[in-house]
């Protein structure tokens, strides 16, 4: 199968959508399937792209204004034309929002079919920077979305919500967790001693430093005696936050096996966001055997087993984010149970099985068009 993966973001850059296509494409590219990639330039993509797994066509970009991390592809025409020379079975648009746009429109004008994976809650960013703008968002979504012949929800309420918002035509397609790298054997006391030489316990948060993030909910924990709050990532709130948060650690942007130590190293990790499709770093966490704490809300509803492998709680809510936290850390018995829980309940959920339900999605989608074409 020949396939063109458009994507908003690709390694160097590290956030959901990035991780995900690398994925995709490793998982593609094993299997035998022909695949480029078409993504938004970037200062260091030239030495990323060096150890990508195939072609890499890269659009010039501009960063977001006022968040530089997220960088919008121009308008180019490489994008119908990698699709045209690469005579394309199908394309894959991960996240769209400009460069998916660009491929969506791309595909139709020449007669390739499109799988859109939805990755991105744009309405609740909506609400986070502007306090208005969902229903505008939502139309934006729709518009985007019915023009592919399949959009994948990566959770049951990302999927909900797309239908519930008149997106036609939605499947299930849910992410890997690698629990070779993040495993519980991971935990390295040499860096729990440096990050808490007190012997406190060890609550962490991963993930962006944003404002829909809603890192600033972990005051309650940062509180707490005996409790050392851990942050790790980069964004634009992390000014802020450090003067929310005086008494956390902030470590900056983790990657690969050192990320994995981190991981291992928590005794509670705590998810905030209530805008999640997803969720990787609660899979992440309970793959190192980390009992997590994560708002009832979006993809943490499918992941976190509340009294199993973790606690829900209401989102947006400090208090509720302090008391879970309060009641784990009285009981190493229960978090230890939790981590059990959580690293059994993730390890068979591999990007190969998942990569694997990715290609029984292709492989509908261009039945389906056949069939259509045959008629």
């Amino acid at each position: 199968m020949r396939v063109v993966i458009v994507t908003e973001s690709f390694p160097p850059d590290v956030n959901g959508v990035a991780h995900c296509a690398l994925q995709t494409v490793r998982h593609l590219v094993g299997r035998g399937h022909d695949c480029v990639v078409v993504a938004p330039a970037t200062s260091a993509a030239d030495e990323a792209d060096a150890y990508a797994p195939c072609r890499v066509v890269r659009i010039p970009s501009l960063p977001l204004p006022g968040y530089p991390q997220v960088r919008v592809a121009l308008p180019s025409r490489r994008v119908a034309a990698t699709i045209a020379e690469h005579r394309a079975d199908l394309v894959h648009l991960a996240g769209p929002f400009v460069l998916g746009v660009r491929g969506m429109a791309a595909a139709a004008r020449l007669g390739v079919p499109a799988v859109a994976v939805y990755q991105t809650d744009l309405a609740g960013y909506a609400r986070t920077y502007m306090g208005a703008g969902e229903a505008a968002a939502w139309r934006r979504i729709r518009s985007v979305h019915a023009a592919a012949d399949l959009t994948l929800a990566p959770s049951s309420a990302a999927l909900r919500d797309l239908e519930a918002h008149g997106v036609p035509r939605v499947g299930l397609w849910p992410r890997g967790v690698d629990a070779v790298r993040f495993r519980p054997d991971r935990r390295d006391e040499p860096l729990r001693r440096a990050l808490a030489p007190d012997g406190e316990l060890i609550v962490g948060y991963v993930g962006r430093l944003a404002p829909e993030k809603q890192v600033e909910l972990l005051s309650g924990a940062c509180a707490l005696d005996g409790v050392r709050v851990v942050v790790v990532g980069d964004g634009p709130s992390r000014p802020g936050l450090e003067q929310t948060l005086p008494d956390a650690v902030f470590l900056g942007r983790r990657t690969g096996d050192e990320l994995a130590r981190v991981f291992a190293s928590l005794d509670v990790f705590v998810h905030t966001g209530p805008f999640e499709t997803f969720c990787q770093t609660v899979q992440e966490a309970m793959a190192s055997g980390v009992p997590v704490v994560a708002p009832a809300a979006g993809g943490p509803l499918d992941l976190v087993a509340h009294g199993r492998t973790g606690l829900l709680v209401p989102p947006r809510d400090a208090a509720a984010v302090r008391d879970a936290v309060w009641s784990l850390s009285a009981d190493p018995g229960l978090r230890g149970a939790y981590g059990a829980a959580g690293r059994a309940a993730v390890q068979g959920r591999t990007w190969a099985a998942v990569g694997d339900r990715l290609i029984g999605h292709y492989t509908d989608v261009l039945a389906s068009r056949k069939a259509v074409l045959a008629a």
